[in-house]
């Protein structure tokens, strides 16, 4: 993202993080590299129905006592995050998680105001509907992002003198995601009510300080696979990979 806007309580430390570890036109965004797994076709509880917010603050999907937790650190803004959900979500939702053997969880790494003021939203609507959100987010991540780096730098820096909450309306206005949100069933008020709520944003951030100090995340996307990062696994065949490895 070109622009960036200082946003005092949020801290200098989200506009300095990076997205992903490698470059753009490396990322395999070629669609599905995964095989089936072996056996019939899975016939059982469709896990994948089942998403819960967890007490680490992320949206789990699948089976809670799943043998292999999934953790993905992600940034709505992230183009490496959009890439990995283009590839591997439906394999991911359809050959682990829905069997039960692993759950999905999805903890919002944000890295600049934008990002916290989409993810504001998308979290604030609750566990039935945050994935189908940041799927939907990723898939038109170059709209609202490219209408808001079009935006002026005078516009941009006007903002700072507004109250907290109130920039993250802007923001949320400037790049077009008021209309996004309200499109997909978010009523304006409601848009508002997400943006101003402080123990949301304190809840946001305190996953970001979690994911930085604790699981030593130190770019988006990154995984755990049962609390262990997986190196240098930044991509769909990357994680895949990791998975068939240990997933029978």
């Amino acid at each position: 993202m070109k622009k960036t806007l200082a946003v005092a309580a949020i801290g200098a430390a989200l506009l300095l993080s990076g997205c992903g570890k490698k470059d753009a036109d490396s990322t395999n965004v070629g669609g599905n590299t995964a095989t089936a797994l072996p056996g019939a076709p899975y016939s059982g509880q469709d896990w994948s129905l089942t998403v819960t917010k967890t007490p680490e603050g992320g949206f789990r999907m699948g089976n809670p006592d799943a043998p292999y937790k999934l953790v993905e650190y992600a940034s709505m803004t992230c183009p490496h995050c959009r890439d990995f959900t283009k590839a591997g979500a439906p394999v991911l939702k359809e050959q682990y998680v829905k069997t039960g053997k692993v759950s999905w969880e999805y903890r919002t790494f944000v890295l600049n105001p934008l990002d916290v003021a989409a993810s504001l939203v998308a979290r604030c609507q609750g566990p039935e509907t945050f994935f189908p959100f940041v799927e939907q987010l990723f898939a038109t991540q170059g709209d609202w992002v490219g209408k808001f780096n079009s935006v002026d730098e005078k516009t941009l820096q006007s903002l700072g003198a507004l109250p907290q909450h109130e920039q993250f309306i802007q923001l949320v206005t400037l790049s077009g995601l008021e209309d996004f949100f309200k499109a997909h069933g978010v009523p304006g008020e409601r848009i508002k009510a997400c943006l101003s709520d402080k123990g949301a944003l304190d809840q946001l951030l305190k996953i970001r300080d979690h994911g930085a100090n604790t699981d030593k995340i130190d770019g988006t996307p990154n995984f755990l696979i049962n609390g262990e990062k997986q190196e240098g696994v930044y991509d769909w065949p990357g994680l895949e990979t990791k998975l068939r490895e240990k997933v029978r």
